[in-house]
């Protein structure tokens, strides 16, 4: 994108600022939560992971897709808000370890966000 494409675009909302945020700060956290998972190892950690994967994943291609004003964020920011409530479900599987614990809060949080992006009622 060119410097004079983006000064033309309109200023971003308050509301898609703070969902580009928690998409960014749910995409770190499944990282950093991945991360902690590798290293403790385990095969009922799979199922997780895949959640993790998929959500940080859906997370970043959200808040790329916002930034850029593509015409298709709103139906990413629906998927995305599925992506994150699944991966919170996953997390909330091991409540006794505090990482799981904070990263199924960063989920709902852009979830929330997201599905507010999507137009979708909660």
């Amino acid at each position: 994108m060119t410097q004079q494409q983006a000064g033309s675009m309109p200023a971003m909302s308050k509301e898609m600022q703070d969902c580009v945020n928690a998409c960014m700060t749910c995409h770190s956290v499944c990282e950093e939560t991945m991360s902690s998972c590798m290293q403790a190892g385990g095969q009922a950690r799979m199922q997780i992971m895949r959640a993790l994967m998929d959500c940080a994943e859906m997370t970043r291609m959200c808040a790329d897709m916002m930034m850029r004003r593509s015409p298709l964020s709103a139906e990413m920011c629906a998927m995305c808000a599925r992506a994150c409530d699944m991966c919170a479900e996953a997390c909330m599987t091991m409540p006794d370890d505090q990482q799981m614990t904070r990263c199924a809060e960063a989920c709902r949080r852009c979830s929330e966000t997201c599905r507010t992006m999507a137009g979708a009622t909660a």
